[in-house]
């Protein structure tokens, strides 16, 4: 991984992997919040059938309410180079055929 280069007089940063460290692919985000901090469940969600959705939880992650604004800032930054390049992205419900998966 490239690290960009720090600002004159900025601490050296430099980032590792852990041996837990993982990728994972999540199509679920379910985020609770406390005055203390934000607990993100990311999961996997399966529909096998018009009415049954299946929600697999795989990570929780704690942040404080610091690096929630600090996540919501960057991933706002690069959502609109994103859609700048790729097109707008859409949250509406895309309806198909019954029984078909739920977006």
């Amino acid at each position: 991984m490239t690290q960009p280069k720090q600002p004159s007089g900025s601490p050296n940063v430099t980032t590792k992997q852990t041996d837990q460290y993982r990728d994972s692919y999540a199509n679920s985000v379910q985020v609770r919040m406390s005055v203390w901090d934000f607990f993100f469940v990311f999961g996997t969600m399966h529909q096998d059938s018009s009415d049954d959705v299946q929600i697999e939880n795989f990570q929780g992650i704690y942040l404080s309410p610091q690096q929630a604004k600090a996540l919501m800032n960057v991933l706002g930054h690069n959502l609109a180079q994103y859609e700048q390049t790729f097109g707008a992205l859409a949250l509406e419900p895309q309806y198909g055929p019954p029984g078909g998966p739920v977006n």
